[in-house]
Formats: C-alpha cells, sequence, structure tokens
C-alpha cells in the first residue's frame, strides 16, 4: 500500500470516529450550540402553527418543557414537514427531533428511535357533514365498491386501509392533511383516515366536515391502538435518554393533564406502555 493511499485511508477513519462521536454526544452538540431543530406536520392537535403563526400542539409544547430542562440555552427552530418526510428528514440530519404526535410501531423503529409514548389513541374518518355513506371503520369501506378513502403518505393508516383489503384504486394517498382534506371536500374520496383526535379537530373547524366515532382497527385478529411519542436518529440515544427522563417526571402528572387539556387529551388517553414494548410488537 502506498504511503499516500495509506494516508487517505487514515484520514477517512478518522473522520469517521469523529462522526461517530458527534452522534453519540448529540444532545451535548445541542447545548453548545444552542439550537434544536424540531419538525411539525401541521397536524392540529399533535403539531401544528395557529391563526398567529405560533407552533403548538401536544407534541410540541411538551418538547418545549422537556427541552427547557434537558438544554436550557438551546433555541427551538421549528420546521413543518409533510408528515412522510418526517423518517427521511431524520435520517439525513436536517431536523433532530419530529415532534408530530408520531405512531410507534416496530417498522418505524427499524429507521429511527422514539421515546417512549405521551398517549394513546384510537382511529376516525374526516367525512363530509353527515356521513353520506354511513362509514364506521375500514371494514365498512372495503365492503362498499363506491367508497374511497384518502390516506396521508408515511402514516399507519395506510396500513390500516391495506389489511382491510381496500384496493389501490380506492386507497388514495396524499402528501399532506390539507391535500387529504381538500380531495374530501371536492369528492373524490369519501372519507379521510386520521386519528380521532385528528378528525374532531378537523371537524370542530369547519362546518362542512364530520367526524366518525373513535374505533380501534384488527389488523390480523389484534385490536390496534395508537400510541404516540417522539422520534430521533436511532445514534441519538443520549438525546432520547435525557428526554426520556423528563417525560417519565411529567407524563400523568397534574401538569402534563394541563397543558395537553386543551388539545382534547384526557387522563384515559394515558400510554401504558414503554417504546421498548411497542417496538418490540408486544
Amino acid at each position: 500500500m502506498s504511503m499516500l493511499l495509506r494516508r487517505a485511508l487514515t484520514g477517512l477513519l478518522a473522520a469517521l470516529l469523529l462522526a461517530g462521536g458527534a452522534h453519540a454526544q448529540t444532545l451535548e452538540h445541542i447545548r453548545t450550540t444552542g439550537k434544536v431543530v424540531v419538525a411539525i406536520a401541521d397536524e392540529a392537535p399533535y403539531g401544528y402553527r395557529d391563526a398567529d403563526g405560533r407552533v403548538t400542539g401536544e407534541a410540541p409544547e411538551i418538547a418545549r418543557l422537556v427541552l427547557a430542562q434537558i438544554a436550557p440555552e438551546a433555541e427551538i427552530e421549528w420546521v413543518s414537514v409533510d408528515f412522510g418526510q418526517l423518517i427521511p428528514r431524520l435520517q439525513d440530519g436536517s431536523i433532530d427531533i419530529a415532534a408530530a404526535g408520531m405512531f410507534v410501531t416496530p417498522a418505524r423503529c427499524a429507521e429511527v428511535a422514539f421515546s417512549d409514548p405521551t398517549y394513546l389513541v384510537g382511529e376516525a374518518f374526516a367525512v363530509a357533514a353527515g356521513n353520506p355513506k354511513g362509514l364506521t371503520n375500514y371494514v365498512s369501506i372495503s365492503n362498499d365498491p363506491s367508497a374511497k378513502v384518502g390516506l396521508i403518505a408515511g402514516t399507519v393508516e395506510y396500513n390500516y386501509a391495506l389489511v382491510t383489503g381496500i384496493p389501490a384504486d380506492r386507497a388514495l394517498l396524499y402528501r399532506s392533511f390539507a391535500k387529504a382534506i381538500e380531495a374530501l371536500k371536492e369528492g373524490a374520496v369519501d372519507a379521510v383516515g386520521l386519528t380521532s383526535l385528528s378528525a374532531q379537530s378537523m371537524a370542530r373547524d369547519d362546518p362542512a366536515l364530520d367526524a366518525t366515532a373513535q374505533f380501534f382497527p384488527s389488523l390480523d385478529g389484534v385490536v390496534t391502538k395508537g400510541y404516540g411519542g417522539f422520534a430521533f436518529r436511532q445514534e441519538d440515544q443520549d438525546l432520547v435518554a435525557a428526554f426520556n427522563a423528563e417525560l417519565a417526571r411529567l407524563i400523568g402528572g397534574d401538569a402534563h393533564l394541563a397543558l395537553v387539556e386543551p388539545f382534547g387529551f384526557t387522563a384515559d388517553m394515558l400510554p401504558d406502555q414503554t417504546a421498548d414494548a411497542l417496538c418490540l410488537g408486544t
């Protein structure tokens, strides 16, 4: 091996080691730089911008409290990202935390790290006022050959529709919640698959919409509940551990319940699983 090649390989190895060290000290990097980039998916009530442009919702408000404890000098840079791009943006390093109420699932755990969940919730549809087709769950859509459902790319609702047997020409994908609701209002779909809180929030703000009753989908005979948490890069375990330590002190307490109550979260929605258990599918 030539001296020049040896030097090049040595430099590459050093760079890789430095990069690995940086990833292993993400929390310290945030504290040192005074900046953390947190993404929302513009979905009420999980993470969205209010009428004044302020980022709010269940996840951002919890994130503010937690980050104030673990990195008090850090300034949060909020960015809006299509839901389906949250994981890719974490992986490419352009965001540090996804504060979008993302469900913790084994498939997602293979790509990113999760905090322990902060809530559990069921599903519902946003439908036109009066629910003209009487849709109640994914089975009701599957059984009606004229019914179409709008789904947001990257969400678990696509899996629910797929497992229920709704064909692709009746399960239409949209890149954002706003686009899916627009399609509903235009009559391109008869329902939009959402969490019950999202559907209720949209119906509350728009008289042209209704929200169906909450239901829990059955996948392969197992009733499925949605547990939402914060997502991180897999290598950022220092940040995940610090975040979880603060969540353990916060979730379920009076301060937490008072914080999330305005967004429709109640004590009966407190999680009863850890991220580790959910990642294993138990």
